[in-house]
């Protein structure tokens, strides 16, 4: 099988569309907002931040000074578009997934994931 237009392995792994399905909701989100609604630690969210803003998919917002400091968070449009392509991918795939089983194959016998090729 091969893979969907618009799959990006980028924003796949869990955290990373979790976080970018949570901003593309929103215009800007807080940094603890996000970790919080994620349940992650402070270390691993910037980790993902990072990644995705190399990428040109986030926008990050720095504010004040001290303990006062706030972190805010977008998605760019070039992030917003990935996440969209990301999506239909994966529908794309959930819906080929449907696909009726080849029933002319004796049980046990169905090709599954590749083996007996």
């Amino acid at each position: 099988m091969s893979t969907p237009a618009g799959f990006d392995e980028l924003i796949h792994p869990a955290t990373r569309l979790s976080v970018v399905a949570l901003l593309a909701a929103t215009q800007w989100a807080d940094f603890a907002f996000v970790r919080d609604s994620l349940s992650l630690s402070d270390s691993a969210l910037s980790k993902q931040l990072h990644t995705l803003e190399e990428a040109g998919y986030l926008e990050l917002q720095k504010e004040g000074g001290g303990r006062k400091r706030r972190t805010r968070v977008r998605l760019t449009d070039r992030g917003r578009t990935a996440f969209e392509g990301h999506v239909a991918a994966l529908r794309a795939i959930v819906e080929g997934a449907g696909a009726p089983v080849n029933s002319e194959a004796p049980a046990g016998r169905r090709h599954r994931s590749g083996a007996g090729r």
